[in-house]
């Protein structure tokens, strides 16, 4: 399996899962959801569209490491498992639902941000599949920044429903 189809899954993936997101936020707002922290919304989308990007211009051409490959299909299953337990409630924002309960079933028994800890998993690990280590290094470091500032809006938001 060479780069191109690699990333060309991965692009699709995320593409289908911007077009749920989008849904599931309609929905959550026509329920009465409420979105918060919308300043840090297009900052966090562009580190992850240029970091696929960036992917698409050097990875192609490049020897595909088999066993970073396998660890970052094992990352799809986490990330599976949240997009699963989170249901419709699962959007690339932050969208509260007054008087919802918390999620604490699933990875969200042991973590409370397990779609970050995925995320930032995933952003490491897909550049190291072409070897890619600095690439892997610098967006590693822009992503901790942007999910700074979402984890204290997600955080603050999620301190409201408690």
């Amino acid at each position: 399996m060479g780069a191109g189809t690699i990333l060309g899954l991965v692009t699709v993936q995320r593409l289908a899962e911007l077009a749920w997101s989008g849904a599931n936020a309609a929905g959550m707002r026509a329920r009465g959801g409420v979105e918060l922290g919308q300043g840090h919304y297009w900052p966090l989308i562009g580190v992850h569209v240029a970091w696929l990007a960036g992917l698409w211009w050097l990875a192609p051409g490049r020897q595909v490491d088999l066993a970073w490959l396998a660890l970052y299909l094992v990352l799809q299953l986490g990330r599976f498992w949240v997009l699963w337990t989170l249901g419709r409630r699962w959007t690339t924002r932050v969208i509260v639902l007054p008087a919802a309960p918390l999620i604490r079933s699933g990875p969200y028994r042991w973590a409370d941000h397990p779609n970050y800890l995925v995320l930032a998993a995933e952003v490491a690990v897909l550049p190291l599949v072409f070897g890619l280590w600095g690439y892997a290094l610098a967006f590693s470091a822009l992503n901790a920044a942007v999910l700074a500032l979402r984890l204290r809006v997600e955080t603050a938001a999620l301190r409201g429903l408690e």
